[in-house]
């Protein structure tokens, strides 16, 4: 079973933190959306199973499509692909475009899951990120939801904020245990190179992160999710039992995926690609694909992964994950790989950061707090 990705790369306005492709004009959005189909055309024979078992639609702000938009994307992947019935398809969006109105649009759509870009119920944070939306539009798009049969549900919050108190941090987390959220994504903020943010931050006009507060947020944010039934089942993701994210799991489990729209990536298990990240040059890459023009940039860019790189990034992905590494998956890349692994993982399993469960390898709590460290430390070069 394989995934679609597609990336709608259209936002009302620049949030200060974020560093992901987007355009605030959408004087494009039309030929964006003709581009997008003939890139899903165009990459037709790029999975090897047909069948789709997740639909993801994120971005930039996709609950700017309106439903002639989502129409034609699920006429078209219909036309290519075998949807499974029971395919978790999701739509990142926006509070303040979740009006009932548009609510009861994507209802009528294939629809069954949306990713509620939150980030917190705190009206001073929400100004600091530049988020287009208030804490009443926050908290009534969840409600409208709920009430007309949106019950898979997932939000996004930022811990770490400057202006996000450790007590506020416990109210925003709360505030999704009385709406009764299935699915919740915390993310720490970071200052992206190139952002409104970063710019703040070396002018002196934004307080830097502080790493103490931040780690403190999320050991909070560990302990009331675990107390409230919540699987921590990867480093920024917690669900109820059977409420995980399907696409994003699969990322993380090393499947194949298809990703399409300017700057998308897509996965086939041997190679990585990624499309251009610009709008005006993507479209025209599109238009013209299999045309001779010596002046026309290439839609992607693409990398064959070698042996070593297959392994660090499933370490890098699978040690974020409440399964962790698996020794029979290491095996699979020879008796170097599993020396390496084993022997890099003996200090982390010592010092209490990593334990052993048979052939897991799985992060403590300690240790989710330096996961990225951790497998950089575990990652090999020249091996094969």
């Amino acid at each position: 079973m394989s995934g679609i990705y597609i990336h709608i790369p259209f936002c009302k306005q620049a949030c200060h933190y974020c560093n992901f492709h987007f355009s605030t004009s959408l004087k494009y959005k039309s030929q964006m959306i003709d581009a997008i189909l003939k890139e899903i055309d165009l990459q037709k024979n790029y999975l090897a199973d047909k069948n789709l078992e997740t639909i993801y639609f994120g971005g930039g702000t996709p609950s700017l499509l309106d439903e002639r938009d989502l129409n034609l994307f699920f006429e078209k992947i219909n036309q290519i692909f075998e949807v499974k019935k029971d395919a978790e398809i999701t739509l990142e969006a926006n509070p303040d475009d979740l009006t009932l109105e548009k609510l009861r649009m994507l209802k009528s759509t294939p629809i069954n899951r949306l990713s509620i870009g939150v980030q917190s119920f705190s009206e001073i944070d929400l100004k600091t990120m530049n988020r287009a939306h208030n804490v009443m539009e926050a908290e009534s798009c969840i409600q409208n939801a709920q009430s007309l049969g949106f019950d898979n549900l997932t939000v996004d919050l930022i811990y770490g904020s400057p202006t996000t108190s450790n007590n506020q941090w416990e109210t925003n987390v709360q505030k999704l245990f009385d709406f009764e959220i299935p699915h919740l994504s915390c993310y720490c903020l970071t200052v992206e190179p190139g952002t409104a943010l970063d710019h703040f931050v070396k002018k002196g006009k934004a307080q830097p992160v502080d790493d103490e507060k931040a780690a403190h947020q999320f050991e909070v944010l560990m302990q009331m999710m675990e107390a409230n039934g919540y699987d921590h089942y990867e480093i920024s993701n917690f669900a109820k039992p059977g409420k995980y994210a399907r696409h994003n799991s699969n990322y993380w489990s090393g499947k194949s995926y298809l990703g399409v729209g300017p700057s998308a990536h897509s996965f086939d298990g041997k190679s990585r690609q990624w499309n251009i990240a610009n709008n005006a040059l993507y479209i025209k890459a599109v238009e013209f694909e299999g045309m001779e023009s010596s002046n026309l940039r290439p839609r992607f860019e693409k990398e064959i992964l070698s042996s070593e790189q297959q392994y660090n990034e499933y370490v890098m992905t699978a040690l974020r994950t409440m399964w962790g590494c698996d020794l029979g998956k290491i095996k699979t890349w020879g008796n170097d790989f599993e020396k390496h692994f084993l022997k890099s993982s003996e200090f982390f399993v010592q010092n209490e950061t990593m334990e052993k469960d048979g052939d897991h390898f799985i992060l403590t709590k300690k240790g989710k707090l330096l996961a990225d460290n951790i497998a950089m430390e575990m990652f090999v070069a020249g091996l094969s």
